[in-house]
């Protein structure tokens, strides 16, 4: 299977943490897709995804199973206390050879600089 724009991975959280973090953004490069595994109920956790910090698109509790697509906007989400949030996710690349690179993103304004990415 030729796959030359896919990038893919797996986050777990750690017990009632926040992933993704800090909120950021990279619609101009990359597609992505957020699908929640291996929180049996009644785990759940919380997705959050944005342009403007004051006025977000979605803020919604995600279970195992759910899949959420992030067509554009600042993203993270946060496990419920005793909860560990699991998430496989995949993106494709916009443009395969330019855009297929996993550090190219936009951290929101907000956060820039205060946090380690890579």
């Amino acid at each position: 299977v030729q796959a030359a724009r896919l990038l893919a991975g797996v986050t777990f959280s750690k017990d009632g943490n926040w992933t993704s973090w800090p909120p950021h953004d990279h619609s101009k490069e990359k597609e992505e897709i957020y699908l929640y595994i291996d929180m049996p109920y009644p785990n759940f956790s919380i997705h959050l995804n944005y342009w403007d910090y004051k006025d977000m698109e979605m803020v919604a509790p995600v279970w195992e199973g759910d899949a959420v697509a992030i067509k554009r906007g600042y993203h993270y989400n946060v496990a419920s206390p005793g909860t560990v949030t699991g998430f496989l996710w995949m993106m494709a690349a916009i443009r395969e050879e330019k855009d297929r690179v996993f550090t190219q993103v936009t951290v929101q304004p907000e956060f820039d600089g205060r946090f380690k990415l890579f």
